[in-house]
């Protein structure tokens, strides 16, 4: 046997395109982490502005043109709603402009990030000492001091989407990865949606009781938990069944190499390139993210956009793989069950 016969036996093309894949996966997951994350600075940071009336216009427009465009300010009528408005997260912060004296008050949400909140107190302790002003900072939903960095939610999210699309690659590979028929389809569903259940209450337990990083309801987290494994495994489930064993590396594409980098974990969203700001809170990494937060820091608001996120990517992932199953393809006629050895 000659050695280019021995080079097609050891590496079928199947092999080598799949190889091939896996090379522009490990490229992408280097562009994507390092695009995300190595230059981090606020961009358009919803901000609020509590100031006299004729201070309040002039201190909005000079927040506007800074370089860089780091704040999207806006006037906010007094202190409560300025609070209001952080824990309903539709801000990031707010400036209290004290005109009788020459110290300010800042308002920040480390629960939401505390790379955020660090920097905003930074970029107003220049802005205030230029004006011969200083600042006093007020966290108004603090991260747990168990929870450094405000990491924890993110950790833990990415811990549930990991089950996810392990737990659906597992159940295709054991046995083709299309389902044979109806039945096989909502079979491997239900055991994706028990293990969901498990993995959800698995992880709000872990991060609250046992190791007291985020607080809040274990119940609420454990139903999010649910959500965001069901979500990623049916999606992924869902990829298989379209595309075979390419699904799983389809999977991973959009769950690690995009979701993680984009979720807002690392660094906060505002902070984040435009591309991966855009794309973040459309990805189960980012809607779960952000609920886990909401649920742990801001008395769960701002919730239901993400929940709907989630919700859709479950609904479609299920849908999809039920419709192809209805197409009743024979996985014996599959490239992956004919390299387990599974019989029609």
């Amino acid at each position: 046997m000659t050695f280019a016969d021995e080079l097609k036996s050891a590496v079928t093309p199947r092999a080598a395109l799949l190889v091939v894949g896996v090379l522009a996966l490990q490229l992408l997951f280097i562009t994507s982490y390092v695009g995300a994350l190595h230059h981090p600075q606020p961009r358009n940071v919803p901000f609020g502005v509590v100031a006299p009336q004729q201070v309040s216009a002039q201190l909005v427009g000079r927040l506007e043109r800074l370089p860089g465009e780091p704040l999207a300010p806006r006037t906010v009528t007094d202190e409560a709603a300025a609070r209001e408005q952080i824990l309903n997260r539709d801000i990031d912060g707010a400036l209290l402009v004290d005109p009788a004296g020459t110290t300010d008050t800042l308002l920040v949400a480390s629960g939401g990030g505390t790379v955020l909140s660090s920097t905003l107190q930074g970029l107003f302790t220049r802005i205030e000492a230029a004006d011969g002003r200083t600042v006093r900072t007020v966290d108004v939903a603090p991260a747990s001091a168990e929870d450094f960095d405000g990491l924890s939610a993110f950790y833990l999210v990415v811990g549930w989407c990991v089950g996810g699309y392990i737990c659906a690659a597992i159940l295709a590979i054991s046995a083709g990865s299309r389902p044979a028929d109806m039945p096989r389809a909502f079979i491997r569903l239900a055991t994706l949606a028990v293990y969901s259940a498990l993995g959800g209450l698995g992880g709000a337990v872990i991060v609250g009781p046992v190791l007291g990083a985020l607080p809040g309801s274990v119940v609420a987290l454990w139903g999010l938990g649910t959500l965001v494994v069901f979500a990623v495994g049916a999606a992924t489930l869902a990829l298989q069944s379209v595309f075979g064993i390419v699904g799983i590396g389809l999977a991973i594409l959009l769950i690690v190499v995009a979701g993680n980098p984009s979720a807002g974990g690392a660094f906060p969203l505002p902070m984040l390139p435009p591309f991966w700001n855009a794309i973040g809170p459309a990805l189960p990494p980012g809607a779960g993210t952000w609920v886990a937060r909401s649920l742990a820091y801001f008395e769960g608001n701002s919730v239901t956009g993400p929940l709907l996120v989630l919700s859709a990517w479950a609904v479609a992932g299920t849908a999809i793989t039920l419709v192809t199953t209805s197409l009743k393809r024979n996985p014996a006629a599959e490239p992956l069950a004919d390299e387990m050895g599974v019989k029609p």
